[in-house]
């Protein structure tokens, strides 16, 4: 045996263990780039201001400088929130999940700039489409109360996890801070979202009046001017309403950037409405056509001339205007019968403009209708279809609207994932399960709720509505079309603490606080628990294929073909460790994953040191050279 090989044990501090540490990231990018732009500071590698201002040609010399932008007080903390690592994790639920085994559709509980923390290392850059409808700042709803030092602390709190827990406040124009606070709520989930989106991924924000101007400036500095698309106006009502005070406003907005020039808006499918505007009274063998304008909006001498029509009579353009042809190519024209003239054929002349050649799709416009879009009214139906209960959530957003932009975003064949981090009452994990029921696609969604207090005993949180949303809407696609084999379960995880314990000596009890310390997974936790935030930290899909299998009687997992190769054991004798080593050897083989294997094992479960050494000598010695222990 190599008596120095070692196992490394993971701690809480270890980078492994941790989310992205953005500022790390940011200073290893900018080191590489511009060497001279790094240098040591009192607390570690600082950025040179002045060189950097060199290096982009600004003669200046001053930090100071006004710039446009927007700004608000507490911006540079919520730029830093976002850089700051998460020691969370995710714990899995198969008991509130839908077929858990197979679905590739996720169903997270938590604060989501928590979540979005922890899925930077397993989705960065695999998010076709991100659409969220965020808390509108109406003075009256959830305002995310952000910690700067504890995020799962804070989190914990705000749900009434732990004793002494925060209260959930509002947002009012009184207190000051109205559109800060918002801004402040904002700004960092959209920055680490945008690191979640693929290259030629985009985000789709609905918003109202009061933020919409705001929050473009937002987008424009996290996601780059150059990358706005549009931003559409959404008829969300279909009446107006009189008792209103003022002017009634029945639209919202539709905010769109995209990740970079690689976006490219899928043309969106014809209506039978559309379709019908192309008849065919002269019975052209070639289909039905429609009428298009002959004429150009300028005087063009080469292009303004007399036309005989088929009665004998002579016809000009208007005045001001032009033939879009020249008088050689009117014989061509005419000849293969692609103008009308009217049934009398005595009218100016149009072209025919046939069904066949139209584009099999629409560009999307900005203005998008209550027929083509839905409606709120339409939105709050669709929920009662679902629930005959009383369910407490009163601002869904239709499945109509959700499907338009994801007709917009994704292909049915590509596996585009989905993702809503203000998912509300599901809305969007419908709108995908029924997108993919029409047109066989196999999108996939990732939801994530904050379970926000609802007052209600049926369903206590917004998360609970979420999720019961999910399950009977999946039921009732099912219902309606027997005969679909497509994915309409979720797998469902909550936000904790880590498992991994952390160093919190009881001051009174130094003695008991050292024996504790000696098992390095809480007490609470399950090997289930820590298999999916080993998933999380080393990058894998939450997904990912698992399998199972024994071997000197303890379970061995598998993740992702071999990738990941763990056993959570809480006891491994010295005796077991060859038969057990073995064991992974041979099924490793067996698996043959593309790129290197990590294997981890539960720490305190070893005998002792030597059997610990053992276990890592045997499988460097077959390849294995990355192991690992919690």
């Amino acid at each position: 045996m190599k008596n120095e090989m070692t196992m490394k044990k993971l701690t809480l501090n270890d980078p492994e263990t941790r989310s992205p540490d953005g500022v790390a990231e940011n200073i290893r990018r900018l080191k590489a780039l511009f060497p001279e732009l790094v240098t040591e500071g009192p607390n570690g590698a600082a950025v040179n201001v002045d060189v950097l201002k060199a290096l982009v040609g600004d003669a200046t010399v001053t930090d100071a400088d006004e710039k446009y932008g927007l700004n608000w007080h507490g911006k540079r903390r919520a730029r830093q929130l976002a850089l700051t690592p998460s020691t969370g994790t995710l714990r899995p639920c198969p008991e509130d999940s839908v077929d858990w085994d197979t679905t590739q559709n996720l169903m997270i509980e938590g604060d989501n700039l928590e979540v979005l923390k922890l899925l930077q290392k397993s989705y960065a850059g695999k998010v076709k489409l991100i659409y969220i409808d965020p808390p509108y700042n109406t003075g009256k709803d959830f305002v995310y109360q952000d910690d700067f030092q504890d995020g799962i602390r804070n989190y914990l709190k705000l749900t009434g996890q732990v004793e002494g827990g925060a209260k959930i406040s509002t947002n009012t124009e009184a207190s000051g801070r109205f559109h800060t606070n918002w801004l402040n709520m904002m700004y960092p989930r959209l920055r680490i979202a945008r690191d979640l989106l693929m290259d030629d991924g985009a985000i789709f924000i609905t918003v109202d009046d009061v933020e919409v101007s705001h929050l473009r400036l937002l987008c424009s500095e996290i996601f780059g001017e150059e990358n706005f698309v549009g931003c559409a106006v959404w008829q969300k009502s279909y009446s107006p309403s009189n008792d209103k005070k003022g002017i009634d406003a029945m639209h919202d907005y539709v905010l769109i950037y995209r990740k970079s020039e690689l976006f490219t808006a899928r043309l969106l499918p014809r209506t039978s409405k559309q379709d019908a505007a192309y008849t065919n009274p002269d019975n052209d063998p070639r289909g039905p056509w429609k009428a298009v304008d002959a004429t150009r909006a300028e005087h063009r001498d080469y292009a303004y001339y007399p036309i005989r029509t088929p009665s004998g009579k002579e016809v000009f353009p208007a005045r001001g205007r032009s033939w879009v042809f020249t008088k050689e190519e009117l014989p061509a024209l005419l000849s293969d019968n692609r103008l009308w003239f009217g049934k009398d054929g005595s009218s100016k002349p149009s072209i025919k403009r046939f069904l066949t050649e139209v584009k099999q799709g629409l560009v999307p416009t900005t203005w998008w209708t209550h027929e083509e879009a839905g409606h709120n009214d339409e939105a709050k139906k669709e929920l009662k279809t679902l629930f005959s209960e009383e369910v407490p959530f009163e601002t869904p957003k239709p499945t109509r609207l959700i499907r338009r932009i994801g007709a917009i975003a994704t292909a049915p064949d590509q596996h585009d994932i989905v993702l809503d981090f203000f998912a509300g009452s599901g809305t969007t994990g419908e709108a995908v399960m029924r997108m993919n029921q029409a047109d066989g696609g196999n999108r996939r969604y990732i939801l994530i709720q904050v379970p926000e207090a609802t007052g209600s005993q049926r369903f206590p949180t917004v998360a609970h509505i979420t999720e019961e949303r999910l399950r009977r809407a999946a039921k009732k696609i099912k219902d309606e079309n027997p005969t679909y084999t497509g994915d309409l379960g979720f797998r469902v995880f909550k936000l904790d603490s880590s498992n991994i314990r952390a160093w919190e000596p009881d001051r009174d009890n130094l003695e008991q606080t050292l024996l504790d310390s000696m098992e390095h997974i809480k007490a609470d936790r399950t090997e289930s628990d820590v298999l999916y935030e080993l998933l999380l930290k080393l990058g894998l899909d939450l997904c990912v294929p698992i399998e199972s299998r024994t071997f000197a009687g303890k379970e061995v997992h598998s993740v992702g073909g071999g990738v990941l190769m763990a056993c959570l054991a809480p006891k491994i004798e010295r005796a077991e460790v060859e038969a057990l080593a073995q064991g992974i050897v041979d099924w490793h083989k067996a698996l043959a994953p593309a790129g290197d294997t990590t294997c981890v094992f539960r720490d305190s479960a070893f005998a002792d040191d030597v059997a610990k050494t053992n276990m890592a000598a045997i499988l460097e010695q077959h390849g294995i050279t990355n192991v690992r222990s919690l």
